[in-house]
């Protein structure tokens, strides 16, 4: 016999005698072509514990034992999986192989021909996704049976993962059909998920609750976690590093249930409610980072074991803590009790649908997608609710604090009402007194009214000053250079007459040259011309001068006080110094050192009229010391720390103890003299700078000036 039949011989003997075995599994006859059919209880299985042995040891000496269910457990081992099938195809199409798993390591299909080497065909993850034939997360293989033929396969499986394997055989239409469905399943399911992630973020960036970020980080590592386990990032997302997917599930499904975890400690207040089951919490995070951290060095079957029990465990503890908050009054946990519910029951029907319990179809096979879609959508109801109890706890505080005003004001009623009984029963002499006391309450009322009345006039009559003094010098210099001014034009106007007299005379033009010279040293037009410029450059200066305090008035004034404006602060300080600056005279030296500053968001009048006390305190305390003398000294300076600008405004004056310094922020607390002051100006200054969310303070020591310290944010925090 030639070496050649020899070859030929041998698959076919070998075939031969596993189809004899008493092992042997029912042929799958095919003759719908329509149709896609699952194969699993149709085939059967040997066990190669070592994963070592080869096509041909496994056919003369495999073991095979029939399938017991629809759908292959074959439980999470680091065994090799043989599987034996065989197909009696009596339909006119050529048929092609669907696993259902698509995150097995190594699938190789062989098929057994009469008189040929076995065909192999080989996918799974350890290759490029590119370089597969049939573009789906799921594996195909061609089947290669003819029509109205038979043909016996023996496919190989191998995962670090736990195989759950539904095997179905069908034409190509019906296969792409039935892989278009699971697709849009899916896709539905992704869409879901990325709807109540963007939903989700924009409620965050509303209402600025921690729990929605949490929660947003959860939904995106669930989706990365459902697309892992599901082929899909493999597909789509790194098709071609076989390294990512022989990873990615088991590092995102642990991140997805870190993320969990931390958004129900977040959630369910874990530290308010249950802070000894909180402890626990903490554990399952170190398996899971474990489980990673196993996966990472190589150790599948260890990291997916503890993966899978943690994962189990992580259910029954969310749904504990679940009620044993809810039990102790906080009503948005029975949605998280019904989310982690719904997501337990999706996983109990899938795994029931392995062991035979629920038929696979559409349902039992998506079941846990459904259960994930669902459970996203109650804990988005319950961040709403928790959300709508906040609010209506804080409702209930205000209709309770109603109530309790709303008793008071009854109290003071009947309080009043037996005073007044009381009142009536004194003696005149004392009404006349409750009369006159009331009368001195009405006084001081009054009285406080005008006072602060009068220190606003006081600061705008002293505006008024300062700029009437500012603006009367260069009107001054301008109306003193007007007449000599006209003096001159009119000079030059009759020396121009007489020129055009002399020019329509007869006389020669050296005579008209001589009388013309004659006419200008008569008029010293030399001089004359000197002095106009001179008039005229006086004249520009003073407007100049002039234009320059009224722009400064209208940064002070600031028509828009009332309204937020980002500014440049230094030109509200400078228009200051502009308006006092009658005040200043000359011997009093203004020294700036101004920062770069970002545009500052405040009320610029008001903040003008903080710049504006200060500062006339500043120079009435420099006026006390050095009595109108050389050495007095103002100092402002203006720095950014972190999101703050702080402005300090500095004197030599007679400065003050600490006693005092303890009290000018104070209602009328002055240490002026009778009638020099109202005591009402640091007061005001104070209450402007609380309203930009700013302090204020003061250092200063007795013959030691004063500094004031004012401290603002850039940007102003609106609710």
């Amino acid at each position: 016999m030639s070496p050649r039949l020899l070859a030929r011989l041998i698959p076919a003997a070998l075939a031969l005698f596993l189809c004899c075995r008493g092992i042997a599994s029912p042929v799958i006859v095919y003759n719908d072509g329509g149709k896609r059919i699952d194969i699993g209880k149709y085939v059967a299985v040997f066990e190669d514990v070592k994963d070592s042995m080869s096509f041909r040891e496994v056919m003369e000496h495999g073991a095979f034992h029939p399938s017991a269910g629809q759908v292959l457990n074959l439980g999470l081992s680091g065994s090799a999986f043989w599987i034996r099938f065989t197909i009696d195809n009596r339909a006119d199409r050529q048929l092609l192989l669907e696993l259902s798993q698509p995150t097995i390591d190594y699938a190789a299909l062989y098929i057994l021909q009469p008189g040929k080497e076995p065909a192999v065909a080989e996918e799974g993850e350890f290759r490029a996704f590119s370089k597969r034939k049939y573009k789906h997360q799921n594996y195909i293989f061609d089947l290669g049976v003819p029509p109205q033929g038979t043909r016996t396969y023996l496919l190989k499986i191998r995962s670090s993962e736990q195989i759950i394997l539904p095997l179905s055989i069908g034409a190509r239409q019906a296969i792409f059909e039935s892989l278009l469905t699971k697709d849009v399943i899916l896709g539905l399911f992704f869409g879901v998920i990325m709807i109540m992630f963007f939903y989700n973020l924009f409620i965050y960036f509303s209402v600025r609750d921690s729990s929605y970020i949490f929660y947003v980080v959860y939904i995106f590592l669930l989706a990365l976690g459902q697309a892992s386990l599901h082929g899909f990032s493999f597909r789509f997302l790194w098709p071609d590093s076989p390294w990512m997917a022989q990873h990615d599930t088991f590092i995102f499904p642990s991140l997805t249930s870190i993320a969990g975890l931390l958004f129900a400690k977040v959630f369910l207040h874990t530290r308010k409610y249950v802070p000894r089951l909180e402890r626990i919490l903490y554990v399952l995070i170190g398996s899971f980072l474990l489980s990673i951290v196993l996966a990472l060095f190589g150790s599948y079957q260890l990291s997916f074991a503890i993966l899978q029990n943690s994962t189990l465990l992580l259910c029954l503890y969310l749904i504990l803590l679940a009620i044993v908050v809810f039990r102790k009054g906080y009503r948005s946990a029975q949605y998280f009790l019904f989310a982690w519910s719904v997501l337990l029951l999706g996983a109990t029907i899938l795994v029931l649908r392995d062991y035979g319990v629920f038929p696979p179809n559409n349902f039992t096979n998506n079941s846990l997608l459904f259960g994930s879609a669902i459970e996203v959508l109650l804990l988005s109801f319950a961040l709403s609710d928790k959300i709508n109890t906040l609010r209506r706890e804080r409702e209930e505080a205000q209709g309770q604090a109603l109530l309790a005003y709303a008793e008071n004001e009854r109290i003071i009623k009947e309080q009043n009402l037996i005073l007044e009984t009381k009142v009536q029963e004194r003696t005149l002499e004392l009404q006349a007194a409750n009369e006159e006391l009331n009368g001195t309450l009405v006084e001081l009322k009054e009285a406080q009214t005008q006072l602060v009345e009068q220190e606003k006039m006081a600061s705008l009559g002293q505006l008024t000053a300062g700029i009437a003094h500012e603006i009367n010098n260069p009107i001054n210099f301008v109306t003193s250079n007007v007449a000599p001014l006209e003096r001159d034009i009119q000079l030059l106007q009759e020396a121009f007459v007489k020129i055009e007299e002399l020019t329509m005379s007869d006389l020669s033009p050296e005579e008209k040259q001589q009388q013309i010279e004659a006419i200008k040293e008569d008029i010293e037009y030399d001089y004359l011309k000197t002095e106009i410029e001179y008039l005229l450059k006086g004249i520009s200066e003073g407007s100049n001068r002039t234009a320059e305090i009224v722009k400064g008035l209208r940064v002070f004034s600031r028509l828009d006080e009332d309204d937020l404006k980002r500014i440049n602060i230094h030109e509200g300080i400078d228009s200051t110094l502009i308006i006092i600056n009658s005040l200043l005279n000359s011997h009093i030296k203004v020294t700036c050192d101004y920062a770069d500053l970002p545009p500052v968001e405040c009320y610029p009048g008001k903040l003008n009229q903080v710049f504006l006390n200060i500062l006339t305190n500043a120079i009435h305390a420099i006026n006390a010391r050095w009595q109108q003398q050389e050495g007095g000294m103002i100092h402002i300076q203006t720095v950014q720390e972190g999101e703050d600008v702080v402005i300090r405004l500095g004197d030599n004056g007679g400065g003050m103890d600490e006693t005092t310094a303890s009290h000018i922020f104070e209602p009328f607390f002055t240490t002026k003299d009778v009638g020099e002051g109202t005591g009402l100006g640091l007061s005001i200054v104070y209450n402007i700078i609380r309203k930009h969310n700013g302090t204020i303070s003061v250092q200063s020591a007795p013959g030691a000036g004063a500094t004031f310290i004012i401290r603002i944010p850039v940007k102003q925090q609106t609710t």
